[in-house]
């Protein structure tokens, strides 16, 4: 029985290789008789794979789209929900998961029952995703980490800071975070004595396993939003709050999660995030279109009266000009 099965494995694996096969050129592949070979490709048939066959000296089997799917045990729902996350995977962050993503996503199509091809077709033509700018992330760096986070094994890794200055790190995994954009890494830095949040992106060598470490206790319990709070605003001069006279839920839209943490504030909404210039916040704030008063810092405060009395002369002395520029 295990000869057998693993024999129909290989056979379904060479009609996935290629378009069309004969039946002596599966044979000798296999090293079986073309009646073994017509008796495994009935075989996969009762599974529910559909394959065709081509009568004559030319002619073959191909692997083609049937009236049901092959034994994944997928019902329509499912075959079409991991379908359509493939398609979105393509725009993947991960360096190379697009691609194999593309290569997956083929093979599925090809075995989609009839009935789900028109569905699935009028939702990627009705669908357009917009990818996020994002920096590549060696896939060997994803999985090194997530088995020493598996395994709590301490790891080695070159890094490179936001200045460019590469530095040899020494970590105590826990938490892989995925923003969408980027892919962060929470760890305890044995160097620093303390927890540190990497870009995973920034890793310049493959992190090697050392020995198993101890557990301790966590920085924080939601993770995530720990991880928020570390890219929105711990690495900044400036820490801004700034209430926005709107619900979250027209806000929150407008706003992605790597650039502010937001609140619900009973109708309003309260708006957390990190700046080195007192500049920027205004502008991105002001951008959105609501009414909005700044909370803190105090700078800022001050900073949102000098801008508004430079505008507002801007604005009178353009008219003043305009004015003075009229014929008597």
């Amino acid at each position: 029985m295990l000869e057998t099965s693993a024999r129909l494995l290989q056979l379904l694996s060479l009609l996935q290789l290629r378009r069309e096969w004969t039946g002596a050129a599966l044979a000798d592949r296999m090293s079986v008789t073309e009646r073994t070979v017509r008796r495994d490709i009935g075989k996969l048939r009762t599974l529910g794979y559909p394959i065709s066959a081509s009568p004559g000296i030319a002619g073959g089997y191909q692997l083609g789209a049937g009236a049901q799917l092959p034994p994944l045990l997928l019902d329509d729902d499912e075959a079409l929900a991991v379908a359509i996350g493939l398609s979105a995977v393509t725009a993947s962050p991960v360096s190379g998961l697009g691609e194999a993503s593309v290569r997956a996503l083929t093979k599925l199509e090809q075995v989609l029952p009839g009935r789900l091809r028109p569905k699935f077709a009028g939702l990627r033509t009705a669908v357009t995703r917009m990818a996020a700018a994002s920096t590549p992330v060696n896939p060997e760096v994803l999985t090194a980490l997530s088995s020493a986070i598996t395994e709590r094994r301490v790891v080695v890794f070159r890094y490179a800071r936001h200045d460019g200055e590469s530095s040899r790190r020494v970590v105590e995994p826990v938490r892989l975070v995925d923003t969408g954009r980027r892919w962060y890494l929470v760890a305890w830095d044995t160097g620093r004595q303390d927890w540190r949040t990497f870009r995973v992106d920034r890793c310049q060598s493959v992190p090697s396993p050392r020995e198993r470490f101890p557990q301790r206790p966590l920085p924080a319990k939601d993770l995530a939003a720990y991880v928020q709070k570390s890219i929105t605003r711990s690495p900044y001069r400036h820490d801004v709050v700034v209430r926005i006279s709107a619900p979250l839920t027209e806000v929150g839209p407008m706003i992605p999660p790597n650039v502010a943490e937001l609140e619900d504030s009973g109708g309003s909404t309260v708006m957390r995030f990190g700046a080195d210039s007192l500049d920027w916040p205004l502008m991105h704030v002001v951008a959105l279109g609501f009414e909005f008063q700044i909370l803190e810092p105090q700078e800022l405060k001050e900073h949102a009266v000098a801008a508004a009395e430079r505008l507002t002369r801007a604005a009178v002395s353009d008219d003043r000009s305009q004015e003075g520029a009229r014929p008597s």
